[in-house]
This record gives structure tokens, C-alpha cells and sequence, in this order.
């Protein structure tokens, strides 16, 4: 089967992304809100630092972002879809550090060593591998030396040897394109476009990562 971009189920709309937030802790039995404080504290953040969120969403991962970077540091949230774009600005109106810009990260963006962290959460995997490697380029390119890439997403593993509740979630709830995404060796993916450090923290028994992938300093 040829995959192509319209089987993606990253850019939500409607009911959906007017809810996301209400519908992740429904269908997640309240797991979720913990489980993304804990991956923010994870990614190490520090004062003062500068951060891109790729597709930010409702504004949740970059409030909880703002605790660790602080007054002195800056959000910068990139976001096409028009009701997750209306609830970031929404949770984010008292933070003047916080912004929004209407840019799909997939299309060249203008950021060049701008960012100390690009962060990016279950959204890599819903792109065709094409695309998959346009978002990564562009976060190299945004990264201070130094800095990292941040994906909180799907990690690398046989679908076929994973529980009945993973096989399911994935082949019956996720698009296509995300199995094609977990057996792909995305450390080599991402070490084509210049990485060459890497960290990891696993989540739900190692088949959710955040894999850092960091850009050389020089």
C-alpha cells in the first residue's frame, strides 16, 4: 500500500480539536496531564531558554514549558489548525513570552540558530518520510549548536511482538503512516540531517520515547 499524506490523522479539526485537551484526558482515564508534565520535566529545560513547539496544539505543552524556561525565557508555538489556534491563544493570553504563528512545519521556515530546543509531540509520525525529513532539516536549522531536538512520539519497535492493546491502538485507532513510522530507524534518520548525540527517556513499557537528538556544538 502506497502511503500518501491524506491518511494522516495529526491535523485534527471540529469536535476534535475543539475538545483535544477534554478527549486526551477522557481516552487516556486521566494518564495523560501527568504523563506530559513528566516528559517536559524530562526534556531538562533551563531558565532563560529559548524553545519552538512543532504543531503546538492547544497552548497545554507550552504552559507547562513556560514553568521551566521562566519569565526570561520565550515559546514560540507554530500551528495551522484554526481551533487549536484559538485555544492556545486562549490558555496563553497572560504570557507575553508565549506566542503563536500560523506556519505548517513542514514548509521551509525562517528560523536559522534562533532556539536552544525544538520540541515536537506525536506529530512526526504522521507524516509521509518525505515530510518527515523537511520537519527534521528545518529543526537542525533552528538549533543553537548545542541544541536539541526534542520528539515525544511512538518509538521503534515490532508491532507484530508488541500487547493486543499496542497492535490495536496502532492498526486500528493511529493512520497507517504511523507503523511505518515505529519501523523506521529514526536515529539514522535523524543522523542524516547532521545529529550526532542522543539521549532517550521510554514511557509505557518503551513503546513511547522522548528521543533528544542533539546538534553539534561547534
Amino acid at each position: 500500500m502506497e502511503l500518501t499524506q491524506e491518511m494522516s490523522k495529526v491535523e485534527v479539526s471540529g469536535f476534535e480539536a475543539k475538545y483535544y485537551d477534554i478527549l486526551m484526558n477522557i481516552i487516556t482515564l486521566g494518564w495523560y496531564p501527568s504523563f506530559i508534565r513528566k516528559v517536559v520535566a524530562d526534556m531538562d529545560l533551563k531558565p532563560g531558554e529559548r524553545i519552538l513547539d512543532f504543531g503546538a496544539g492547544t497552548g497545554r505543552n507550552a504552559l507547562l514549558m513556560r514553568e521551566h524556561v521562566g519569565e526570561e525565557g520565550r515559546i514560540v508555538g507554530l500551528e495551522i489548525g484554526e481551533e487549536m489556534k484559538a485555544a492556545f491563544m486562549k490558555k496563553t493570553a497572560p504570557y507575553d513570552n508565549i506566542i503563536l504563528e500560523d506556519r505548517r512545519i513542514d514548509d521551509a521556515l525562517p528560523y536559522e540558530e534562533a532556539f536552544d530546543h525544538v520540541f515536537i509531540s506525536f506529530v512526526l509520525h504522521g507524516f509521509v518520510q518525505e515530510k518527515r525529513d523537511a520537519i527534521i532539516a528545518n529543526a537542525y536549522r533552528a538549533l543553537r549548536p548545542g541544541g536539541s531536538f526534542a520528539i515525544l512520539d511512538y518509538a521503534n519497535f515490532d508491532v507484530d511482538k508488541a500487547p493486543g492493546w499496542i497492535r490495536f491502538a496502532i492498526r486500528k485507532v493511529e493512520c497507517p503512516l504511523a507503523e511505518d513510522f515505529i519501523r523506521r530507524d529514526t536515529l539514522s534518520m535523524l543522523k542524516r540531517h547532521g545529529f550526532e548525540d542522543f539521549a532517550e527517556n521510554n514511557y509505557l513499557r518503551k513503546h513511547i520515547r522522548l528521543l533528544k537528538a542533539y546538534k553539534p556544538s561547534r
